[in-house]
This record gives C-alpha cells, sequence and structure tokens, in this order.
C-alpha cells in the first residue's frame, strides 16, 4: 500500500492568492507573507553573514560574451526582436542540441527564445495544465513551480525525493499519477537536491507519462554544471520525443543571471503552444543579449568542461566546512546547491536553525522544507541548502565560519 498521493490544498479565492499558495507564500490570513528568500536577505545584511541562501554567482560570466552585447548595443540591436527570438540565436540552440545530444529541433519552428528559463515554465505550463488537470513534480520542488501550477487553477501532485541521494521511490512515482495527469514537470539537474537523474529514472518517467498521455515539461537549466556523471535530456529518451518541453537558459551556464536569457524546444505543435501564451507574457526580450549569447553557446568543449570543474571544487570546499560543523553532507552531483542534515547536531528544525545560523556563525542558508507541501516539509523538516556558486574565497571564509558552528549551539 502507498500513502495517497499528495496534492496542494483546495484553490484560492483569487489568481495571485493561488500563486502565493503554491509558492507557499499565503499567509494564514489570506494575506501575502514574506519569501523565505527575503528573510534570510534581510538576515544576512543585518548580521554582515555571508549570504548562502539565494543561487546567484557573485562573478561575472565570460568576458567574450559580455563584450558581444555591447557590440550588439553599439550596433543598434536596442529593438524588440521576434517574438520566438532572433533567428541567430534560435540556430544556436538547435546547434548547441544536436553538439551535445545529438537532437535536431528545426530552428524555424521547434525552438523559442523566453525571458529566462522562468517565463519558459510559466509559458509552457499555461499553455496545457488547468482546473480539473494535475500537474505532477518531484519534491521538493523549485517554488515557481508550484506558482505557476497554482495560477493555472490545476492541482499541484508530487513524488518525493529521498535522501541520501535524492532519487524518486519508483512505486510512488508510479502511485503519483492518474487519469488527470496532464504535465509531468521534471528539473534535472534537480534544484533543491542536486540530483542528477540516471537514464533508468528517466525512461520510468517517460513509460509512465506515455501510459497516462501526460506531455513532459523538462527545465534542464543546470545540464552543463553535473559532477562526474553526464546530463541526459529527457527528450532523448525512447519515446519522449513528441511529448516533451525542453526548457534551459544561459544565466547558470555563463553566469549571467541577470541576462534573463532562456530556450525551449521540443514539436512543433507544443512549442507553437507555449508561444502562443508566451507572446502575451514578454513578447520579446533581451535582443542585444540574445545575439552575445548565440555566440556563447558556440564557446568550445574546454569552457564547458572548466565550468563544471572549477563549480565541483567550490562544492568541495563548503562541504568541508559543513562537514566541519557536523552537519550530515548530502553531496550533490550537480547544480549550484548542497543539501545537509541538521539532525546530527541535535536539531530537528531547520527552519529555526536557519533563522539563527547568521547570527550564530555569520552564514545565510534556506531550509528545504520551504520548497514542499506539508508532508513533505515534515519529511524535509531538518534539512537545510546552501548555495556554492561564489567565489573560492567567500567559500573558504564561509567553511570556516560553519566549521564553529557545533561550539556555539
Amino acid at each position: 500500500m502507498h500513502p495517497p498521493r499528495e496534492l496542494s490544498a483546495p484553490l484560492a479565492p483569487a489568481p495571485w492568492q493561488r500563486a502565493a499558495l503554491g509558492a507557499n507564500l499565503l499567509a494564514p490570513d489570506g494575506g501575502l507573507g514574506v519569501t523565505i528568500f527575503e528573510e534570510m536577505t534581510t538576515l544576512a545584511v543585518q548580521t554582515g553573514a555571508i549570504n548562502l541562501g539565494q543561487g546567484f554567482p557573485d562573478e561575472d560570466g565570460p568576458a567574450e560574451i559580455r563584450e558581444a552585447a555591447r557590440s550588439a548595443i553599439l550596433a543598434g540591436a536596442n529593438q524588440y526582436a521576434p517574438g520566438k527570438g532572433i533567428p541567430e540565436l534560435r540556430e544556436a540552440v538547435a546547434a548547441h542540441q544536436q553538439r551535445f545530444y545529438g537532437l535536431s529541433p528545426d530552428p524555424a519552428t521547434e525552438v523559442i527564445v523566453t525571458t529566462g528559463a522562468t517565463e519558459a515554465i510559466a509559458a509552457s505550463l499555461l499553455a496545457f495544465a488547468g482546473p480539473g488537470d494535475e500537474v505532477l513534480t518531484l519534491e521538493p520542488f523549485y517554488d515557481s513551480y508550484g506558482a505557476v501550477i497554482g495560477l493555472s487553477g490545476a492541482a499541484h501532485v508530487t513524488a518525493p525525493l529521498l535522501a541520501p541521494d535524492f532519487m524518486p521511490d519508483m512505486a510512488a512515482l508510479e502511485a503519483a499519477f492518474s487519469a488527470r495527469t496532464k504535465v509531468v514537470l521534471l528539473n534535472n539537474p534537480h534544484n533543491p537536491t542536486g540530483a542528477v537523474f540516471p537514464r533508468d529514472v528517466l525512461q520510468r518517467v517517460v513509460d509512465l507519462a506515455c501510459r497516462h498521455d501526460s506531455i513532459i515539461i523538462s527545465d534542464e537549466v543546470y545540464e552543463h554544471l553535473t559532477f562526474g556523471v553526464r546530463h541526459i535530456p529527457v527528450a532523448s529518451m525512447p519515446g519522449a520525443a513528441d511529448r516533451t518541453l525542453t526548457i534551459s537558459s544561459a544565466g547558470k551556464t555563463f553566469s549571467l543571471t541577470g541576462w534573463k536569457v532562456g530556450w525551449l524546444t521540443g514539436p512543433e505543435e507544443l512549442v507553437s503552444a507555449a508561444r502562443t501564451v508566451k507572446q502575451f507574457l514578454t513578447y520579446s526580450s533581451g535582443t542585444p543579449f540574445q545575439s552575445a549569447i548565440a555566440a556563447g553557446l558556440a564557446l568550445p568543449d574546454s569552457f564547458y568542461e572548466g565550468i563544471a570543474a572549477s563549480l565541483q571544487h567550490k562544492r568541495d570546499i563548503l562541504s568541508e566546512g559543513l562537514r566541519a560543523a557536523g552537519f550530515e553532507v548530502f553531496s550533490p552531483q550537480g547544480t549550484y546547491f548542497v543539501n545537509v542534515d541538521t539532525a546530527p547536531l541535535g536539531i530537528s528544525d531547520s527552519v529555526e536553525l536557519a533563522r539563527k545560523l547568521p547570527a550564530l556563525v555569520g552564514v545565510a542558508a534556506i531550509p528545504v522544507p520551504v520548497f514542499c507541501h506539508a508532508e513533505g516539509a515534515q519529511r524535509t523538516r531538518s534539512l537545510l541548502r546552501f548555495a556554492f556558486c561564489k567565489k573560492a574565497e567567500v567559500l573558504e571564509e564561509a567553511a570556516g565560519r560553519l566549521a564553529t558552528l557545533r561550539g556555539r549551539l
């Protein structure tokens, strides 16, 4: 017997409340609560703590990409781009998919450029999911998923990822599907756990999606940031191509998160549906940045290998300090994030510890329960997430501070 599928709470009255409820931001009185990210950032500023909460780099991306953007601005690329993106970037995205994965989307009909991956996710979900439908995600889940699912009016169903490797329980995953599962929203490599799903897990997701005639939306923004394992796009799995929209972006790969350049690829009929929604969200964005990212996607393999190796080194610096603090450290295979269990220190409430940590040792983190529904929050209540996408010297300082935690509790 499996526990009942975990669904989000019933629809709140207004669309903004549904979005807030989905992202765990709705206060008990129905008002808008403060995000844990805002709370931790405020505490970090007040205490002078190193902020390892939000996942953005503290170093700019490659100089040649930034220079390409400057050149594009000076050359006059400052007006609206075509709604589906400039041809140069759509062609570069298609070439990237062929180069790394052997996939061959048509840049004219099967690729669109979006305002970051966030817009691509929103446009895709709003195109296909609505009241009466269910959207299945793994849990913990990135907070924008819950917000957009709530906005769509669909029910949010989850299947758990379990420590220490954060792989799904296959029986629980199968039980989470139903005849109403319109969309499976996959995140691989996975934020916040750092898991990178192997071929057998991906194939099981595809097989279940085929059985239930579900669309797969795959958020793969950390595709090049893996450690010792290779990223496998779900669209490359047997049975997936005709039902999968693949999403990625420049922000994480090139450490240019503020540019908000993303893209979406897949079969023409699915891409067209997402584009129909997308054109009434932003229509187009970032014209000079689009051509610069096209140049970035053509960088040599050594660049992609280098960014992964550098990030792995940073992971290891921070992980050493976290182990010295007394945490159980779950070493990630990808992304910007490492998760720890606070239980070995006798702490069962990571939210409470997160609120104390900036003053205790001068480091801020994010509690994992905020990425979950109620049952999942209970299951992950002792877990904390730290971001290691910072300069090595910053991480070394943070590691040193964290190593003093045990003596300060």
